[in-house]
């Protein structure tokens, strides 16, 4: 890692129902238009999975169950240094409809599906996982 970068600590989720895998599509900043799974940064004095559930309920206003770790993402952005904790989640409550501005377009995908999509970087080194050794 460059010493002059910041790093960021973040939380995504694999959230899964019926067998599909909800993304969603960035409405914002440099990677605007590309899929990501959502999550978000992790607040201080908060646990990883306490941050996913809080950002799932204000960013998607729904309500996940975290099932299990998947994966950590380290990724290098231009301008930053991402280190992304992974989980696999369900859906509890919610329809993960998007907030304007933070998403435009959100799906369930079939694990053959996510590689048709334009992923933002660190985002893809889930998926290839997913596609290579599955949930």
């Amino acid at each position: 890692m460059i010493r002059d970068k910041k790093s960021i600590r973040v939380v995504a989720s694999i959230i899964i129902k019926e067998e599909r895998i909800f993304a969603a599509k960035r409405d914002y900043g440099p990677l605007k238009g590309k899929w990501e799974f959502p999550g978000g940064k992790i607040d201080r004095d908060e646990t990883p999975e306490s941050a996913l559930v809080r950002e799932i309920r204000e960013e998607l206003n729904s309500l996940v169950s975290i099932d299990r770790f998947y994966m950590n993402v380290q990724h290098e952005y231009e301008d930053f240094h991402l280190d992304m904790d992974v989980y696999i989640s369900h859906l509890i409550e919610g329809n993960l409809l998007h907030e304007n501005g933070i998403h435009s377009e959100e799906n369930f995908f079939s694990l053959t599906e996510l590689s048709s999509l334009e992923w933002c970087p660190a985002d893809k080194k889930i998926v290839d996982r997913l596609l290579s050794v599955g949930l």
